[in-house]
């Protein structure tokens, strides 16, 4: 049987693709095999009319723009998209990743340049085998340079810098899918801000007209201070709403002219109003499963794990030798007119091969590094999907039960104005106190606010419920996906 050679095994390994990274197995889900599916899980179809159906299609095949039906929001998102310099940073970091992969890969290749020199030396004249004693040489050649990749030390160190770079663009991803539903919650914020100013208003009208007849029983001596007083605080307290929600509605408006890279344009479509509102509710939420090929922050930490795998590659090969190959051709002549002539070219060849012996070490805890960094990503990783099946359980409880509450506060909203005029009507007829049309008031006021609150939320739900299960990526529903690293959305 014939012997072979280290060094003809060597070669063998290297064209056979050897690495030394472990074999890389993804960790199972942390979570439960399905969503829960109780009562409070459930889809609801209170309302009769006006409600579009997403026709079992996933999130993440359902446009943008056939998710938000307002014509306003549409445009504010593809403006976002454009301008937002937290997304043009995103870009920015794919462009860096793809220019280090590159560097990094071009490691396979040799190094090749050219060179040309002069050098003069004179040497005593005792010690020159000849008459003269300064001499010249010319040269002028290529050299290259060339390490072998017998153990994959580039090829690891490839697989980490393609894995980083692939991580980027699903970073890059996630920031574009968050930054569309958080226009969308900024917009519709703005319009809950209305809604409560038109309510605060009007109870102001109300407080105001509810002040003038008390004054005026005051002064003829029919009624009390004490109810001037009250009737004089409802004023001023929904003077003081007033001011406040006109600040936090401008403050709104400030945050989402920041996510939109501009002023709001002069020029915008006509909005719906906050009730108007139509999203897409029954979108399938499929298994928890699915969430890995839908959740690009989900593909972000598994190719973050992946990195940190090859990692562990390169590691274990700087405990290898490390063969490079080394040479120079061209020409040398002691005079410069002589460089190009018959019988002046010159070459030589050097293999390198170097050994670690002893490195205090350092590589041994480079290697104890490379594992422990795998088992943060494995552990971040394993986070990200525990987060992302909150996120989905999170929207899914929200929509099998906003429904019914705005409902509920409808009718209690109803009972309350109902409450006031029967209050109002009472006071007027000296068959009660203020304290009760005071009382009424107040609450009429709190339940119309908690109203607002719950459909602006109920709302918001939705959109993070869309981006939880990977919608956003797309503008309209059919449309090819971009690649991740797709040069933008604009």
């Amino acid at each position: 049987m014939r012997k072979l050679s280290i060094g003809s095994i060597a070669i063998a390994l290297w064209l056979a693709g050897c690495t030394l990274e472990p074999q890389y197995h993804r960790p199972d889900a942390p979570v439960a095999a399905s969503f829960s599916n109780g009562s409070t899980y459930q889809a609801q179809t209170l309302k009769t009319g006006g409600k579009r159906s997403a026709n079992g299609q996933a999130a993440s095949d359902i446009g943008w723009r056939n998710f938000f039906v307002d014509a306003r929001l549409q445009q504010l998102i593809k403006i976002a998209l454009i301008n937002n310099r937290d997304l043009r940073v995103a870009v920015l970091n794919i462009e860096a990743a793809r220019a280090q992969y590159q560097i990094t890969r071009a490691g396979f290749l040799p190094a090749v340049g050219a060179a040309a020199s002069q050098n003069k030396q004179r040497i005593p004249a005792d010690l020159s085998r000849t008459s003269q004693t300064v001499s010249d040489v010319y040269s002028v050649g290529l050299n290259a340079s060339w390490e072998i990749d017998f153990f994959g030390r580039i090829r690891s160190l490839k697989d980490q810098a393609l894995a980083q770079y692939l991580a980027t663009s699903q970073a890059r991803k996630a920031a574009e899918l968050l930054l569309v539903s958080q226009v969308a919650d900024q917009y519709l914020t703005m319009l809950a801000y209305d809604e409560l100013l038109t309510v605060t208003q009007d109870t102001l009208n109300t407080a105001q007209g509810s002040y003038q007849l008390t004054q005026l029983k005051f002064d003829n001596g029919t009624g009390s201070e004490l109810d001037l007083r009250q009737a004089q605080t409802v004023v001023d307290q929904a003077q003081a709403n007033l001011q406040a929600q006109a600040r936090a509605r401008a403050q709104a408006e400030n945050l989402l002219v920041l996510l939109i890279g501009e002023p709001l344009p002069s020029d915008l479509a006509p909005g719906a109003n906050l009730d108007g509102q139509d999203l897409l509710e029954d979108i399938p939420a499929g298994l928890p499963s699915d969430l890995l090929s839908r959740r690009p922050d989900i593909m972000e930490a598994e190719e973050n794990l992946l990195a940190a795998n090859a990692n562990i590659g390169a590691a274990r090969a700087a405990f290898f030798p490390k063969v490079t190959l080394t040479g120079t051709f061209g020409t040398l002549s002691p005079s410069l007119g002589g460089l190009f002539k018959p019988g002046s070219a010159a070459w030589a060849f050097g293999p390198q091969i170097s050994i670690p012996i002893f490195e205090g070490g350092t590589n041994l805890a480079n290697l104890n590094l490379a594992e422990v960094r795998k088992k943060i990503q494995v552990a971040q990783y394993e986070r990200t999907i525990q987060g992302a099946f909150r996120d989905v359980s999170d929207g899914l409880t929200a929509r099998g039960t906003y429904d019914r509450e705005i409902a509920a506060r409808q009718r209690d909203t109803l009972a309350e104005q109902r409450r006031l005029e029967l209050s109002q009507l009472r006071y007027r007829g000296g068959v009660d106190s203020y304290l009760s049309v005071l009382t009424a008031q107040n609450d009429l006021y709190a339940s119309r606010q908690s109203l607002i609150t719950a459909q602006v939320q109920r709302l918001t739900s939705l959109v993070g419920l869309y981006r939880a299960l990977g919608g956003g990526w797309i503008e309209r529903s059919g449309e090819e996906p971009r690649p991740a690293d797709a040069p933008g959305a604009g």
